[in-house]
């Protein structure tokens, strides 16, 4: 099995997120990856309830856990800091 790359990791976290939240305005290609995930700058236009969902589909999906004792805040602060977490976690590959 080859090493993905954090290219890889970020469209697929992307993906994640675009499906999780039923996102139909954007595709992962047209996402920034280091603009922040809450900012109105983002494509993806996210409120503080989708980071709850977010958390859920990362947990689900790459069987991390990210709890009170994480920086969440930072952890989501943009679609680079999760792939920075999940490569941090060595949980680059989705258990589901």
């Amino acid at each position: 099995m080859t090493q993905k790359s954090s290219a890889e990791i970020a469209k697929e976290v992307t993906q994640l997120i675009i499906e999780k939240l039923n996102i139909t305005h954007v595709t992962p290609e047209q996402v920034n990856i280091e603009t922040p995930l809450f900012s109105k700058d983002n494509e993806l236009e996210l409120d503080s309830i989708d980071a709850i969902e977010i958390v859920v589909a990362l947990q689900q999906s790459y069987g991390v856990r990210i709890n009170d004792e994480l920086p969440t805040r930072e952890i989501l602060n943009s679609i680079q800091s999760i792939v920075d977490f999940l490569v941090k976690e060595g949980a680059t590959e989705k258990v589901m």
